[in-house]
């Protein structure tokens, strides 16, 4: 196995016995960028410089005597979190030259950790979108079919952990962001609780469902980088004072006679070997003694609908700072104020950007924030409290992560309403708060298809604890794609 296919687990048993050092592994990771990159175009901008340098310094710590199950282990993270030195542009033509002035929190906690920081994903524009196909840098393709999107908005992230290109990724997820891309690319990929990682230091898109997670190998490596970023953060008002669970060393708890949910309303949107494969998987969990038990998530349906309002209406708050003054390009010397910002807007952003500032600017409107924003934050708090309730009767609810596997690049391009669909399985816990991880489930023709569980808000132990079992009973996150 070369060096760069290793885990956490598996690259850190090595280091600590000194069969390699951090930047053998480095040096192999970067490799592997050079090798495949051009193909799959998952980084944006690759550090190599300053990657070996912190790699050298966690040689150095580790020679010192110190020990850490990150320390010295490289990564890749998503271009809508800010590195201090690095360029951070959200894929996006305005913030094309921006280079981040200071470390998010959850890269300042990996600093501290001694992670190596190998290079920046390419995500849809802002992280809008659900296939990376947004970007205005280029689309990144899929490692299983380079034909397919990799799924979004993570999907570099994705990608790069599925081509070896790095031990382990970050990513955002606001409404499927982080386990859209983990399932159409065969990872693992964790959507912690609103507020158990940090967003500080995160370009915001929706403030309210907004959070940070990993993009893994296995379920094992995401509950590492979990318990590293996880935590209170005094620079973000919404983390939350509760203590981070040792998430690693509660895996392989038994889980029979727990009880799993299932959502007849959810799962009756399946059909073909989407449905044949989610039968698989709830069998399996049967086998392992788990108790199945039906529960009623009528309102699940309309979580579409309400997260294409209340987003786009974040959207156009908080896109609104790029004006072409405070961050980012400048348009030319124009008339007045109102001319500047109609150019510099026009010209930097994209058209999903442009889409979703409209969309967000007319439900908040006079006349329509009634009838849509706040009805939507009523629905909201309907399906959040629905959610809560089948989680009083069940340990954790299993759903498909998407409706099927990876499709074409530009296939769904000219019908948003139809790319807005990607999200159906993965917004209602957004919308809700709770911890959701996608998990391989199986393949079809070849491409691969995840599984999502779901559970109690900061209950990522047990989500962590379910996804690991039936990880450890099937081989679907064994199997590598062919570059």
């Amino acid at each position: 196995m070369k060096l760069n296919e290793l885990n956490i687990r598996e690259a850190q048993a090595k280091l600590v016995a000194g069969e390699i050092t951090s930047v053998d592994l480095t040096k192999a990771c970067l490799e592997r960028i050079k090798e495949v990159d051009e193909k799959v175009h998952a980084c944006l901008n690759v550090y190599e410089e300053m990657a070996l340098l912190e790699a050298r310094e966690a040689d150095l710590r580790r020679e010192k005597g110190e020990k850490g199950e990150l320390l010295g282990i490289p990564y890749i993270a998503k271009d809508n979190i800010l590195a201090r030195g690095t360029k951070t542009t959200a894929a996006s033509k305005i913030l094309e030259n921006y280079t981040a002035p200071f470390d998010a929190t959850i890269i300042k906690r990996l600093k501290e950790q001694g992670a190596v920081l190998l290079a920046k994903a390419n995500l849809d524009e802002f992280a809008h979108g659900a296939s990376t196909e947004n970007s205005a840098f280029g689309t990144t393709h899929n490692p299983w079919d380079l034909e397919c999107v990799p799924g979004g908005s993570s999907g570099g992230s994705a990608a790069s952990v599925a081509s070896d290109m790095c031990i382990f990724a970050l990513g955002t997820d606001t409404g499927g962001s982080i386990r859209h891309p983990a399932s159409l690319c065969n990872v693992v990929g964790l959507k912690p609780s609103y507020g158990r990682s940090s967003r500080f230091g995160l370009i915001a898109m929706t403030s309210s469902t907004d959070v940070p997670g990993p993009l893994c190998k296995n379920v094992e490596d995401s509950a590492i980088v979990l318990e590293a970023i996880a935590g209170q953060d005094k620079n973000d008002a919404t983390t939350i004072d509760k203590e981070v669970d040792d998430y690693k060393d509660n895996l392989k708890n038994e889980i029979k006679g727990k009880k799993i949910g299932i959502s007849p309303e959810i799962v009756g949107q399946l059909s073909g070997e989407s449905k044949e494969i989610f039968d698989e998987a709830k069998k399996k969990f049967e086998e392992l003694g788990a108790e199945i038990v039906e529960v009623s998530l009528p309102n699940a349906k309309y979580g579409v609908p309400v997260y294409y309002i209340i987003t786009p209406s974040e959207i156009s708050s908080n896109l609104g700072r790029f004006d072409g003054i405070r961050y980012g390009m400048s348009s030319e010397e124009t008339e007045d104020l109102t001319e500047f910002y109609s150019k510099t807007r026009g010209k930097g952003f994209g058209p999903e950007v442009k889409r979703r500032i409209m969309l967000g600017t007319y439900a908040l409107s006079a006349g329509y924030y009634d009838a849509y924003y706040l009805k939507a934050q009523k629905v909201r708090t309907v399906i959040k409290e629905e959610l809560d309730r089948a989680l009083e009767e069940v340990d954790v609810l299993i759903t498909p992560t998407a409706a099927g596997p990876a499709f074409k690049i530009g296939e769904q391009s000219d019908d948003p309403l139809k790319m807005y669909l990607e999200d159906m399985f993965v917004s209602p816990p957004s919308l809700a708060g709770l911890p959701a991880v996608s998990i391989p489930a199986g393949f079809i023709n070849d491409m691969p298809v995840g599984m999502q569980v779901i559970g109690k808000r900061f209950d990522e132990k047990t989500v962590l604890n379910f996804s690991y079992i039936f990880e450890q009973a099937t081989d679907y996150h064994k199997k590598k794609a062919k570059l």
